[in-house]
């Protein structure tokens, strides 16, 4: 078998691969059913035996209380950026503010969309600094009424990263999680709702989970979709309409994978292992240059520039003749990106870490 290359895409990202062979040795029969899990009912027995695994394996990771709610929900993260405030907006039963902390490309997406359905307060904000770095929470200035605050807890394009949760009192603390999720431990009963779109550190792309708080159900806005109410998808426990069957079994198989491996905890030390190598690289060099601060660089999305762009094609050229894939930055920021998610071997990024040494040797 032709060794795979090491695939460093920002998303959808690597899966691992005992998760890929797993799947392709059930694609035609799932457990002798003499079905793929692409064609089963989701009202069948299989099915919600997949489901329910996959919530109960998730659970476990993140130690989610009994008092939280996980939805499996058919919906981008994108999309959730409007699920989110159609069912948190009318929580105070009065015209809402959402305060938000702006750090970078998707938390300003976020914030777009959320002033459809509230009053958006943006409580602070790197962008003059260029979203490179996490604004003091000593200089947020929050609504003591808010239906919520919303932070993205790792930033995927502009590499930033929470490494601290934020105290809100009894606001509603919601994270955007889509990039980081199942990466380090976290105390959930400290945010009212997480949400997390798949593709990146769970599964593949067409499903995204929420964890929200009981208090936090029942809320949505008139107008809100009947699909995307979370009071439908608690009380049908995600089955509310047909789900995406075979991205949940996929998230299963990764929750199970995780479990394998020791849980959250030791991809938490990967995490930190694999971004330190990288960045030491870059710090220890005089070709590579990353512009986030020290203290919120993320472990998951390493963006980096190369001082002469002239170069930046033939980087690329030469890291795919050695395997080393999809290393092309995001278009709204240009250079380099190296996305860390857990299913990257510390080998992928030793490898990456050799030949950045050797293109800089030679350029």
């Amino acid at each position: 078998m032709m060794e795979r290359p090491f695939n460093f895409s920002g998303g959808p990202a690597a899966l691992p691969e005992t998760v890929l062979q797993q799947a392709a040795a059930e694609m035609l029969d799932w457990r002798g059913r003499g079905i793929s899990v692409m064609e089963m009912s989701h009202r069948s027995a299989d099915f919600e035996s997949i489901l329910a695994q996959a919530e109960s394996d998730l659970r476990m990771l993140l130690a989610v209380p009994d008092s939280y709610r996980i939805l499996f929900v058919q919906a981008s993260p994108t999309a959730l950026n409007a699920i989110v405030p159609m069912n948190l907006a009318g929580r105070t039963g009065k015209p809402a503010t959402i305060d938000f902390v702006h750090t970078g490309v998707w938390s300003g997406k976020s914030l777009a969309e959320a002033e459809k359905y509230a009053h958006v307060n943006v409580a602070a904000s790197s962008e003059r600094e260029n979203f490179t770095l996490i604004p003091s929470p000593d200089a947020w200035r929050l609504t003591a009424d808010a239906a919520y605050v919303h932070i993205c807890s790792n930033e995927t394009i502009n590499g930033t990263a929470f490494f601290f949760t934020p105290d809100t009192g009894s606001v509603p603390l919601v994270a955007d999680m889509s990039s980081d999720i199942l990466s380090r431990v976290l105390n959930v009963e400290e945010y009212g709702l997480i949400f997390a779109g798949a593709q990146k550190n769970m599964g593949m792309a067409g499903v995204s989970v929420v964890i929200v708080r009981d208090d936090l159900i029942g809320h949505a806005l008139p107008f809100c979709p009947s699909v995307y109410d979370f009071g439908n998808l608690a009380q049908h426990r995600s089955l509310f309409n047909t789900p995406p069957v075979y991205a949940i079994y996929i998230c299963g198989l990764v929750f199970q994978w995780l479990k394998e491996q020791g849980g959250v905890a030791v991809m938490e030390q990967a995490a930190l292992r694999k971004s330190a190598l990288l960045y030491d690289c870059i710090d220890a060099s005089s070709l590579y240059v990353n512009r986030v601060a020290g203290f919120c660089r993320s472990r998951m999305n390493v963006p980096f520039f190369l001082q002469d762009d002239a170069l930046n094609e033939r980087f690329l050229a030469g890291a795919a003749q050695n395997g080393l894939l999809q290393l092309k930055g995001h278009r709204s920021l240009g250079g380099m990106r190296a996305s860390l998610y857990n299913a990257m071997p510390v080998a992928g990024v030793e490898k990456l870490v050799s030949y950045m040494r050797e293109f800089e040797r030679i350029h």
